[in-house]
């Protein structure tokens, strides 16, 4: 006897979020954390780009995660540039806040 067994169908990540509101919405949240990121990029000197990458955000608070204390003091000084650029651009940001990821020894 030939017994076939049905594998399960495989479901695409884009199937699997859009069956989801709540995976849908945090995709949605972190496409536009990194569209934010991209449209204060020009503000953040080139040498410290790497450093800083798109956080979560809560409501109007949007977090950055900064590599290091000497990048994220860097960092802090542009926030109320960034805020200001992000308000002009149509964002609704209040609050700007930093975490700072330290390096794995």
């Amino acid at each position: 006897m030939n017994h076939h067994r049905r594998l399960p169908s495989t479901v695409s990540l884009h199937q699997a979020v859009g069956d989801s509101p709540s995976l849908a919405r945090l995709t949605q949240l972190v496409r536009e954390s990194n569209q934010r990121l991209q449209a204060i990029q020009a503000l953040i000197p080139s040498g410290l780009r790497p450093a800083v990458k798109a956080g979560p955000i809560d409501g109007e608070n949007w977090c950055l995660l900064v590599s290091g204390n000497a990048a994220a003091a860097k960092v802090r000084q542009l926030i109320p540039l960034m805020q200001a650029s992000l308000l002009r651009q149509g964002w609704k940001v209040t609050t700007i806040r930093l975490k700072i990821l330290f390096a794995k020894r």
